[in-house]
């Protein structure tokens, strides 16, 4: 066994996430597998949630997901998604969206968050008939 990261690691793993704050949730037992674990497929849809409010924000408009890639999956639970743009397009944007869990058992104690899975959401803005349409320039910061 060698001490190196793997392929896929994030260069800050474990540490507490930045950007902005989409969404809390709280997983239940029906989230988790027979060891209490939270079901990837169930995480990955909770992010596509938080990514899709900050999408909306980011494009002022209805948004849909169009593509989902490089997720990595580092821990067992999660409580919160956190969002930081990385680009633009005409009409679509694209996210790298973040989970954090508070460590341990006992979360409510723990006053930090730690990363524990991350990936690259890419969102497209459209009209009210569904089809394509560019993204609104506007120099306005995003809050959530």
């Amino acid at each position: 066994m060698t001490d190196t990261p793997a392929a896929h690691a994030v260069p800050n793993a474990g540490a507490e996430p930045s950007g902005d704050l989409c969404i809390r949730t709280l997983a239940m037992p029906a989230d988790t597998n027979a060891n209490g674990d939270i079901f990837g497929g169930w995480l990955l849809g909770q992010m596509d949630v938080g990514g899709g409010v900050f999408a909306s924000k980011v494009a002022k408009s209805r948004t849909v997901t169009v593509a989902i890639e490089a997720m990595s999956f580092r821990g067992p639970s999660m409580s919160a998604i956190w969002s930081r743009f990385t680009a633009s397009w005409s009409g679509s944007a694209g996210h790298r969206l973040l989970s954090a869990s508070k460590p341990g058992r006992c979360a409510r104690r723990e006053m930090q968050s730690i990363l524990v899975t991350e990936g690259n959401f890419t969102y497209v803005s459209i009209d009210d008939q569904g089809h394509p349409q560019a993204i609104k320039r506007d120099e306005t910061p995003i809050s959530t």
